[in-house]
């Protein structure tokens, strides 16, 4: 047990999306039940898991693909393309959260065009070096604006510098399979 809490511990440090009483929070209360993992042994990892990943961060580029995502993502948000990150942690959760934004937003009023989102699981991968998998389509369900959608965000991406990989059908995933997760924790 102790060994799949390490990796957990690992991964959700190193997401970048999280501070060291989050991580504690999740290991302790939505990845073990209460009292069924040592609450010290986990808040000590997580402190040491915080210490080894800031030690590296100094090493990192000022600009790293995390940054370059973080602006992709924001120019998608701006040409009305709802784009979320670390959305829920299935893809049901993704698309809950989408069409929670899109209701924020006014619904139809709000000439939100599609989506594109990364959720828990694939942030876990691309935590542990295996690209970033993109959720995306047409805020209605229509394939053929879906496939129109995901070909602006495919040059989005392209345009901030970010290896892409898709079919260019609405079938596949967006793939960016060399990103580096490097995401620096932002209060």
């Amino acid at each position: 047990m102790s060994e799949y809490a390490a990796g957990e511990i690992r991964r959700l440090v190193w997401s970048g999306f999280y501070d060291e009483d989050e991580v504690c929070d999740i290991v302790l209360e939505e990845i073990f039940e209460p009292g069924e993992i040592d609450g010290e042994w986990v808040e000590q990892r997580v402190r040491e898991e915080f210490e080894r990943k800031a030690e590296q961060e100094s090493a990192w580029p000022a600009v790293t693909d995390c940054d370059r995502l973080d602006q992709a993502f924001d120019d998608l948000n701006d040409e009305r393309i709802i784009a979320l990150q670390n959305a829920g942690y299935t893809q049901d959760d993704g698309i809950d959260d989408i069409t929670e934004v899109y209701r924020e937003l006014g619904g139809e009023e709000s000439e939100v065009e599609g989506y594109c989102f990364y959720h828990g699981q694939d942030l876990e991968r691309a935590v542990d070096g295996q690209g970033l998998l993109l959720s995306f389509g047409d805020i209605l369900g229509d394939n053929e604006r879906g496939l129109e959608v995901g070909h602006r965000i495919a040059e989005v991406l392209v345009r901030h510098g970010i290896e892409v990989s898709w079919s260019g059908t609405i079938d596949e995933r967006i793939e960016l399979p060399s990103i580096v997760w490097r995401r620096r924790f932002r209060a």
